[in-house]
């Protein structure tokens, strides 16, 4: 097992995302588990801000996001997922992706998403850690695909040497997310990208707090302390974050809790970046 799939309690995580349906490895399984995974769980670089390293280990993961209620980004996020698809029986590979999104040059590999087969063969790609702009729900893995997803479409882009691009229908066009390939990644690789995109200076996760939620009807985004809500028409209401206002803002729109201590350090820290 690549995954540890078999040390997940996996009682704990459905009780996370508030799951309560069957659990069996078909497509409607791997939907539904999709969407609550997204709606329960946030991403969040919080652990970076307060000073600590990404633990990624499956214990860490599972503290952190299952019982201490925490959000995480790319790798926390699509690793502890993995371990659950795994556990209830679904075939998953670890693929890797350049973000285009923002982008103004090539980027690095230093996204993690899954391919995940189910029943006949049929394979999906599965992102629950890209956070405001991600998929909603697996979107099968093949050229040209468009898919709607409540209010969001996205579609796969082929462009060439195997290279793939996920896309986002805008109110203004098709904008691109992420290009991946179906090179296989394992375990090792996500802990390399995962030590450059949490302790180099030129990441964009080392120096400002990010957190984000995509809820069915919006993309929620708080980028160092500014608060964005996006509707699906494009339409953004945006508004500057007082200190004081942080942590309260953190529990109502992620469900994020911090502890005192935690809370009192985000601040200092943040302060001392500013």
């Amino acid at each position: 097992m690549n995954w540890n799939g078999e040390d997940l309690d996996l009682d704990a995580y459905l009780a996370r995302i508030g799951f309560t349906g069957d659990v069996k490895p078909d497509l409607d399984t791997l939907r539904a588990l999709h969407r609550a995974h997204i709606a329960a769980i946030p991403f969040e670089n919080l652990e970076i801000m307060l000073g600590r390293p990404v633990d990624l280990s499956l214990s860490a993961l599972q503290a952190k996001l299952v019982r201490q209620r925490r959000g995480g980004y790319c790798y926390e996020q699509n690793l502890l997922f993995a371990a659950v698809l795994e556990r209830i029986g679904y075939p998953v590979k670890g693929l890797g992706a350049r973000v285009r999104a923002g982008a103004t040059a090539l980027r690095a590999v230093t996204h993690m998403l899954t391919r995940v087969t189910v029943g006949d063969g049929q394979e999906w790609l599965c992102d629950v850690g890209f956070g405001a702009q991600g998929l909603r729900e697996p979107i099968p893995l093949r050229d040209g695909i468009e898919v709607r997803q409540g209010p969001w479409t996205f579609g796969l882009v082929p462009e060439g040497a195997g290279v793939l691009v996920l896309c986002g229908l805008r109110p203004g066009g098709w904008e691109e997310i992420y290009a991946f390939t179906l090179e296989e990644r394992y375990p090792v690789d996500y802990v390399v990208m995962n030590h450059y995109t949490s302790t180099h200076p030129r990441s964009a996760f080392t120096h400002r707090p990010v957190v984000q939620r995509a809820a069915v009807d919006s993309q929620r985004s708080l980028i160092d302390m500014r608060m964005s809500v996006e509707l699906p028409d494009g339409t953004r209401d945006e508004q500057d974050v007082q200190d004081g206002e942080l942590m309260d803002l953190l529990a109502r729109e992620f469900g994020i809790e911090l502890s005192d201590e935690d809370a009192a350090r985000l601040t200092r820290m943040r302060d001392a970046g500013a």
